[in-house]
């Protein structure tokens, strides 16, 4: 019979065992679906038969019982912040605390402490020091190296430097939990998994050096030292390129920094999923829930958003600077089969509080099912950030014929009305050859509730190529297709443009530019951000360091919360009670060039 993994000690009563193998600490509320980490870590332990209990949002503040409610596990403790990092959740770009919580019941604030990772793993080696702690999820896979915190405000080490986490597994972790669980199941120490993929530890001696025990064949990159990079912001430039460079590859090397007198070593990630492995990741017996002890407490918004849409891929190929995917899912492409797909949409349709509407049926991004290298030898020795910036690789099989082939049976399938796409679409990815377009005429048809929300993030090349993002020509071109549709459908839909201000690079006199070229074609803009530095981003460390990684070329940064609410102002130039300030702004920076077209 379906169950829960059990949260209580009653439960874990209920089900017979005597003993917990291994219990995952999470930040979030524990909702059972496969959208959630801490699910499909659990879900994949208890398919090779672990017992597996979860401690979700303990409370860090009283006696602690929460922590010591299971004992000690037979394993270890797995631990993560949640599906955010701790400091995204907690605070605003603007560094202010936020009211709610999207992955708490009733949306409440304050059931996680900040750098919830760091906490959660110091007090379990203090109650439990001989039990493994192994950190995972997204906040300990983008602070594996020294990274800056934008909310100090400083340079932070490796996040191992900086707990008595034993390993860190970062990434999608899955496949390398089960290897740490068979290791340690043998009654191998947690040395034995370090010279597994996609983990990292710390050791008093380099793997480069001759007489380290983990000393291996691979390639081993030793990066500047954290000493070395608080000391010279061009330092850690140089690092980040070399650390995003890697994580790039299908085939990386290990990367070493030195903190004082230990050593944090990364080891190359897994090779990319393959269907067959998504697919029994996807199809383990998730109740698609959250745990029934909530029920009291209010809806879960992060998965009342979730709860109708479908994953059909992971990993993005794209590689914008601002964002973590690829160096957390990575950049190849792993697609679920058909079968999956279509298995968990007639689940979905049979459910008793289903209304027959898919809100999303897509990925990190929507149209990267199915695409990848022709060559994959090629792809094995490919560092690109991209396959399609700033242009289209040629090895890229970017069909997207397999897309409408599905698009068109989930909407053939009974009690399924509408299927929407709410992930982000690549316009980029567009060409006739590629059914591009074709897609995209399919999409505005037939998988729009009545507005599409695309990304253009810019008008501005300069900042859009910082940015690794197309020109802003294709926003227009796109606009003019999808208006076109609409025309020949009978369609009153509308196009949504998603901005960014103070994006590296990007100055007022930018911002002013792009609020008058959003005025003349006739847009209020709902769909904005000013943009948070978070860590392992090509665009952090241009906002941290100065200087863009790639080229080592000085860039400007609007670091200063007045530089940064003046430009994000500019995005509501229609509103009368701020084009005073506008307006000030403007003549205060020398750009009174731009007051008349835009305030008129």
């Amino acid at each position: 019979m379906a169950h829960f993994l059990p949260i209580t000690l009653e439960e874990v009563k209920r089900l017979g065992w005597e003993q917990v193998d291994v219990v995952l600490v999470t930040g979030d509320a524990y909702i059972d679906h496969p959208s959630f980490g801490t699910a499909v870590i659990g879900r994949t332990l208890e398919a090779a038969g672990y017992h597996v209990a979860i401690i979700p949002q303990p409370n860090w503040r009283d006696d602690l019982r929460d922590f010591r409610k299971f004992g000690k596990p037979r394993l270890f403790f797995g631990v993560s912040s949640g599906a955010m990092d701790s400091m995204v959740n907690h605070y605003t770009a603007a560094r202010r605390l936020r009211h709610d919580d999207a992955y708490t019941p009733g949306g409440q604030a304050g059931f996680r402490p900040d750098r919830a990772t760091y906490v959660y793993s110091r007090i379990l080696k203090q109650l439990y020091p001989d039990t493994p702690v192994i950190i995972a999820g997204v906040e300990a896979s983008m602070r594996r190296l020294a990274h800056y915190d934008y909310w100090d405000d400083r340079l932070y080490p490796s996040i191992l430097a900086d707990t008595p986490a034993d390993l860190l597994n970062y990434g999608m972790g899955e496949r390398t939990t089960l290897k740490i669980a068979n290791l340690l199941a043998e009654g191998k120490g947690i040395e034995a998994c370090y010279n597994l993929p996609q983990v990292a530890y710390t050791s008093s001696t380099s793997p480069t050096s001759s007489t380290s025990p983990t000393s291996r064949t691979r390639e081993t990159i030793e990066l500047h030292s954290f000493e070395d990079c608080q000391k010279s912001k061009r330092i850690q430039a140089e690092n980040f390129h070399i650390i995003e460079r890697e994580s790039n590859k299908i085939e990386a090397a290990t990367l070493v920094q030195r903190h004082g007198d230990c050593y944090v070593v990364v080891n190359p990630p897994e090779p990319p999923m393959t269907t067959e492995e998504i697919d029994a990741s996807f199809d383990l017996p998730y109740l698609r829930a959250p745990h029934p002890k909530y029920k009291k407490r209010g809806p879960i918004p992060a998965f009342e958003m979730i709860r109708n849409s479908i994953n059909i891929h992971r990993g993005c190929f794209g590689g914008c600077s601002f964002c973590t995917i690829s160096a957390h899912q990575g950049k190849q492409i792993a697609s679920r089969s058909e079968r999956s797909i279509l298995r968990e949409v007639e689940m979905l349709a049979t459910s008793p509080d289903f209304h027959g509407v898919i809100s999303d049926l897509g990925g990190p991004s929507a149209n990267m099912y199915r695409m990848e290298g022709r060559d994959k030898e090629l792809c094995r020795k490919c560092s690109r950030y991209s396959c399609i910036q700033p242009s289209m690789c040629r090895n890229l099989q970017s069909d997207h014929r397999p897309l409408l082939d599905l698009y068109r049976k989930v909407r053939d399938v009974p009690g399924i009305k509408h299927v929407y796409i709410g992930s982000g679409i690549r316009c980029d990815l567009f060409t006739q050859q590629n059914h591009g377009w074709e897609y995209f005429d399919q999409v505005v048809r037939h998988h729009v509730s009545g507005r599409l929300k695309v990304a253009p993030e810019h008008t501005s090349a300069s900042v859009l190529k910082l940015m690794r993002k197309p020109p802003f020509d294709l926003f227009v071109e796109t606009k003019k297709r999808f208006d076109d549709i609409c025309r020949k459908a009978g369609l009153r839909y509308q196009l949504i443009p998603y901005f960014i201000s103070s994006h590296p690079g990007c100055r007022l006199s930018d911002m002013a530019d792009l609020a008058v070229q959003m005025k003349r074609m006739g847009y209020r803009l709902e769909q904005i951000q000013d943009f948070t530095p978070t860590p392992m981003t090509l665009s952090t460390e241009m906002y941290y360091t100065g200087f863009n990684p790639e080229t080592m070329e000085p860039v400007y940064v609007a670091r200063h919360p007045n530089e940064k609410k003046e430009q994000n102002l500019m995005f509501f130039f229609y509103k009368r009670e701020l084009q005073p300030q506008i307006r000030q702004a403007l003549l205060k920076s020398h750009n009174g060039k731009y007051i008349k077209p835009l305030l008129g």
